[in-house]
């Protein structure tokens, strides 16, 4: 039984992304798809999708990268953990490098970016970050 999955999914890509492959695959779950999309959209990752394998279903991620093989992932960092979480009010979130990377906070609407939490002014428990 694995204690953190979502350190298990950073770990993966940040591994992936060193080791400069074009793709990753994961045990999926709701919340590692939600969390993967928000990296889609904020252009960290390619595309992602969902499919069965051996009666369970994975998650593949296709990693991004710059000219001559650079990642576009430069760190990955989970911050709250199963042996300490963290939660902030939306007015204590912090800027991930003055805001060119974001935070992912799991909030009472969801999961989000930093940013939005700001905007709907609602805190929650910072997963990760990402730059």
């Amino acid at each position: 039984m694995m204690t953190d999955p979502i350190g298990d999914l950073l770990t993966r890509v940040r591994n992936a992304a060193k080791a400069r492959l074009p793709k990753v695959d994961v045990p999926s779950s709701q919340l590692k798809v939600s969390i993967v999309d928000l990296w889609k959209k904020d252009g960290f990752i390619r595309n992602y999708k969902l499919f069965r394998q051996d009666e369970k279903v994975v998650l593949r991620i296709y990693l991004k990268y710059a000219g001559r093989g650079k990642s576009i992932i430069h760190g990955i960092e989970r911050i709250s953990k199963p042996s300490r979480r963290v939660y902030v009010s939306h007015d204590e979130i912090p800027k991930v490098l003055g805001g060119i990377g974001v935070a992912i906070i799991s909030t009472s609407k969801g999961v989000l970016v930093d940013q939005m939490a700001r905007e709907n002014r609602v805190g929650g428990e910072v997963l990760c970050t990402i730059w």
